[in-house]
C-alpha cells in the first residue's frame, strides 16, 4: 500500500470516530490497512488535521492517555474530549473498556478502491 492511500484512508477512518469515543493511534493504522504504522497515523494528524476538520482530539495512545505535552495541546484535547462526555481517571486514563471506539465490524469501513 503505498503512503498516500494509507494517508487518505487513515483520514476516513479518523472521520469515522464518533463523538465521545477516542480510537488509538495503532487502531487508527490497523482500520486504515497497516497495523504497523502508528507512528504513520501520527504524521498524518498533524499533518491534515486542520485543513481536512480532522476531529484530531479522538486519538490517544494505546493507554489511554493524551500523548501531547502539558502546555503544548494537552489540556485542549483534554477539554475538547469532556465536553463530548469521555471522562478522565487517575493519571489522566481514559478507560478504554468504556470510550474506545469499536467499529461494528470492519466492514463499517468501507473504502472506495477507486477514490485513491
Amino acid at each position: 500500500m503505498s503512503a498516500n492511500v494509507f494517508t487518505a484512508r487513515a483520514i476516513e477512518v479518523i472521520r469515522l470516530i464518533p463523538r465521545g469515543r477516542v480510537a488509538t493511534y495503532g487502531g487508527v493504522a490497523a482500520l486504515a490497512g497497516n497495523g504497523r504504522a502508528a507512528r504513520q497515523v501520527v504524521r498524518v494528524l498533524h499533518t491534515y488535521s486542520r485543513n481536512e476538520g480532522l476531529p484530531w482530539h479522538r486519538v490517544v495512545n494505546r493507554e489511554g492517555c493524551i500523548s501531547l505535552a502539558r502546555g503544548n495541546g494537552y489540556e485542549e484535547q483534554m477539554e475538547l474530549l469532556m465536553r463530548e462526555g469521555v471522562e478522565f481517571g487517575p493519571g489522566g486514563r481514559i478507560d478504554l473498556d468504556v470510550f474506545l471506539w469499536k467499529p461494528a465490524n470492519k466492514r463499517q469501513i468501507d473504502f472506495d478502491e477507486t477514490c485513491f
